[in-house]
């Protein structure tokens, strides 16, 4: 804690490259998931400085970089297809400050993220807005959060990475402070420091030897929401009023999940794992059913039977998630394809899934936008 992100991103980077048998001069690409906290302004993380940095090395300056945010894995992957390189590093990093996130950079009306605090409750003390927790129950499936509260959460314990390792019990959640009703403390992740980093190579790229089965990607979804449900990621209402209007066919949860399917050639059933954006657990439930886990209304059931548990017939966040890891924003998506790497790989140790072949990873992000990855052994 405390450091800079790019000494976290750096970390991370250098793991990856070890993993996979790589020098940085192997390197054709870098991509960086941004951050706005690394004390800049404006989004930094994967510029070309910044690229520099990440990479450490001698004549890294000279290696192609680009900084985006919830598509990096996405723009490694067309680097390689489209021919610019034969290797790419993907780093995400970040610094987060303590307590609950907040729109950066001041007043921003133009800007639909400051709009969602701003909107999205009455003010909280002298800011403006509330807390993103404080819109979750309005969207999470908190109708059967209670009932899923029956289960000891013990993930993160066989985790190394993780920072929280401890399992909770649901006695400890529920003894929890509320913080928005009827989320607890304990139902909602941290904010945390942290980095992630991956090496995406084309076919025929030799890597480490003992790679010998490569993991692949097989699909990367990444989804825009519907319009009038642009600014503010609530049910039945516009951007521009308070208007009710007509609710969508689909959540984009769902259509995240729907493209991800459609581009793999799969469907939920031949999935052995997923891991999920589980900022609340209300939200990880509402992942259950939008990513075709269980029929809707299922989630809290599925949860009581086992069945998203090691070893059950589809465990969930095995890797702990962000219960376990906090939110280090620019490495979490990252950060879940690497546990979707060490699963079908075979190497996770005491939270392996048994005979894991296809695993999902689903991510959202800012006012409506997400993405997923399906990959393959």
């Amino acid at each position: 804690m405390g450091r800079s992100f790019v000494e976290y991103g750096a970390v991370a980077a250098r793991a990856a490259l070890a993993d996979a048998g790589l020098q940085w001069r192997d390197i054709g690409s870098i991509v960086g998931a941004d951050t706005v906290r690394g004390g800049y302004p404006g989004y930094v993380a994967g510029d070309v400085r910044e690229g520099a940095r990440l990479a450490g090395g001698p004549g890294c300056e000279r290696v192609r970089s680009v900084r985006v945010r919830a598509q990096a894995i996405n723009t490694a992957r067309a680097q390689i297809l489209s021919g610019l390189a034969d290797v790419v590093l993907v780093v995400g990093a970040d610094a987060a400050p303590k307590g609950f996130f907040r729109p950066a950079g001041g007043d921003r009306p133009d800007d639909p993220d400051w709009l969602r605090f701003r909107f999205s409750a009455r003010p909280i003390r002298r800011t403006s807005g509330c807390t993103r927790v404080g819109g979750w129950p309005c969207t999470g499936h908190t109708g059967g959060l209670r009932a899923g509260q029956g289960e000891e959460r013990r993930s993160g314990r066989a985790q190394p990475y993780a920072r929280y390792r401890k399992p909770v019990t649901a006695e400890e959640v529920a003894a929890s402070a509320v913080v928005a009703d009827p989320l607890r403390l304990l139902d909602i992740c941290a904010t945390s420091d942290g980095g992630a980093a991956l090496v995406l190579a084309g076919h025929g790229v030799r890597t480490s030897a003992r790679v010998s089965d490569p993991v692949r990607i097989r699909a990367v979804s990444t989804v825009t929401p519907r319009y009038p449900n642009t600014v503010l990621d609530l049910p039945d209402i516009a951007t521009d009023s308070a208007v009710a209007v007509q609710p969508a066919a689909e959540t984009f949860r769902e259509s995240i999940a729907r493209a991800a399917y459609q581009e793999a050639g799969i469907g939920p059933d031949d999935l052995s794992f997923a891991e999920v954006y589980d900022l609340s657990t209300a939200l990880e439930l509402q992942w259950y059913e939008d990513l075709g886990l269980c029929g809707q209304g299922d989630a809290a059931k599925l949860l009581q039977e086992g069945s998203t548990s090691l070893g059950g017939r589809i465990p969930v966040n095995a890797s702990g998630g962000l219960a376990s890891f906090g939110e280090a924003v620019p490495a979490q998506a990252i950060a879940q394809v690497c546990e979707l790497t060490c699963q079908l790989r075979g190497v996770a140790g005491d939270r392996q899934v048994t005979g894991a072949r296809v695993g999902i990873a689903a991510n959202q992000g800012l006012f409506g936008h997400g993405s997923a990855v399906v990959a393959v052994r």
